[in-house]
């Protein structure tokens, strides 16, 4: 449990590679959301079970980043995934983009998935494998 009484979802650890990097020399904002879609695809992958199937698939409907403190490199850092929500077709997933050690949070917020039908575009219930994973 985080300090905040979230469920962790999932943790990735991930090396800083020298392309993240942007002219200021930290790591460039568009690679915190690389980040943290790479952490949700190694979650729901996780699951050892289906979450995206011919008939339903997830999509981003929000996303919510605060951006805290500048990536340096060379560095390892860590995307935290935290339970926030989860409704009948949508889950809210905290994120938080943090030092290896934890002690530094370099970004943190939320994004919310909402799973639909691919043929009508309309919502649809979580996956069990999803609220699952969610909710124990």
């Amino acid at each position: 449990m985080s300090l905040d009484n979230r469920k962790m979802l999932f943790r990735l650890p991930i090396e800083l590679r020298w392309r993240d990097l942007d002219a200021f020399n930290h790591v460039n904002n568009s690679n915190f959301m690389t980040y943290l879609e790479e952490a949700r695809i190694r979650w729901f992958d996780s699951f050892y079970d289906t979450w995206s199937v011919d008939e339903t698939a997830p999509l981003l409907a929000a996303v919510q980043m605060n951006y805290r403190v500048p990536i340096p490199y060379p560095a390892s850092v860590a995307v935290e995934l935290y339970a926030e929500r989860v409704g009948n077709s949508s889950l809210t997933i905290g994120h938080a983009i943090v030092s290896e050690d934890g002690a530094t949070v370099y970004a943190d917020g939320h994004v919310v998935m909402v799973w639909i039908d691919r043929r009508s575009g309309r919502p649809t219930p979580l996956p069990e494998p999803v609220r699952n994973a969610a909710t124990l």
